[in-house]
């Protein structure tokens, strides 16, 4: 794969990443063979990005992207995130006293003495509203403990409070044929910022693979099942906030305007790397051939105007009441 700069950041990394919510938790279960396995073959593909956070699985994910990396020669980025562990999830407690807690637990699970990116992890709109939160993270990357650092956010107007701060180089935001708000009234800005942009939840939960219809069941484990209308944290996490029956059936229309050698994920990757403002976007798989799949759609060519444009009709027919006002 042709290589993205992650904005400021100077990292250089494949249009294609790995999200390892996935081999952390809240998929289901998933053995750390079949987790070690996912991260092999995403560095087999030559992927150079790869997506975790401190609490998939309290550390797991982490804790696993090290030992794996420990056999191998590969260096790729590895960008973790940081808040969630908050008890209560509250604005207030975005201290610096608290994220260099965390930022620590973070370099020993990952084995490194300095992080490459630490983002905050869909924090509360308030803490976008305190500089001092941001003065924090400068702290720590003055000390050594990370090189860069960014946001994970809920919402647009998150994503643009943060980067009025001069040290977020990077967002990482929910952005898919679901979900195109971003394209309207973030992309754009974060080019001109020279702000990284990190896609997570690009197949919507499964929704934009083809393999999840209305009937589809889901592990108790799994977010798919528990968080269906936000029991566990933001709703648009799951399925992109997309009710399961409609987005199957928009998945369905969709689906039709790719051809027939691209399947569905593949074709929805490659509509959200046609925005040149995406740095890197990160599905989640413990699936070799899956991964491999994903991978291959950095090398497709763009979708055409008719592509797009059906991707855009499918949205306001099907989606768009759901999700454009929220998120």
């Amino acid at each position: 794969m042709d290589e993205r700069t992650l904005g400021s950041t100077g990292f250089d990394v494949t249009p294609v990443g790995l999200g390892t919510w996935e081999i952390g938790s809240d998929w289901g279960e998933v053995g750390e063979e079949e987790a070690r396995e996912a991260l092999h073959a995403a560095l087999d593909a030559g992927i150079t990005f790869l997506d975790t956070a401190d609490v998939y699985g309290d550390g797991r994910s982490e804790r696993l992207i090290a030992e794996v990396l420990a056999e191998r020669e590969e260096s790729p980025t590895v960008a973790t995130k940081a808040g969630r562990r908050l008890d209560p999830h509250l604005a207030s407690g975005y201290t610096e006293s608290n994220l260099r807690r965390f930022v620590e637990r973070s370099r020993e699970n990952l084995e490194v003495d300095t992080l490459d990116l630490v983002q905050l992890h869909c924090p509360p709109t308030d803490v976008y509203y305190r500089p001092e939160t941001f003065a924090a993270l400068d702290a720590l990357k003055e000390d050594g403990l990370l090189d860069h650092y960014g946001v994970s956010v809920e919402r647009v107007e998150e994503g643009l409070k943060a980067i009025e701060y001069d040290g977020v180089e990077t967002v990482q935001i929910i952005f898919n044929p679901f979900r195109q708000r971003p394209a309207e009234r973030f992309l754009d800005r974060a080019a001109e910022e020279d702000v990284g942009v990190i896609v997570r939840v690009p197949l919507a939960s499964g929704l934009l693979t083809g393999a999840v219809d209305a009937e589809t069941s889901f592990p108790e484990s799994d977010h798919r099942n528990f968080n269906r209308e936000g029991e566990a944290f933001d709703v648009g996490e799951t399925f992109a906030g997309v009710p399961q029956d409609v987005g199957a059936h928009a998945a369905d229309e969709l689906e039709a305007y790719a051809p027939a050698d691209v399947t569905l994920a593949q074709f929805t990757l490659r509509w959200i790397l046609d925005h040149d403002a995406v740095s890197t976007v990160i599905p989640g798989s413990t699936s070799p051939e899956h991964i491999e799949e994903n991978v291959e759609a950095a090398e497709l060519a763009p979708l055409s105007h008719r592509q797009h444009g059906a991707a855009r009709d499918v949205y306001e027919a099907y989606v768009k009441e759901y999700v454009h006002h929220r998120w």
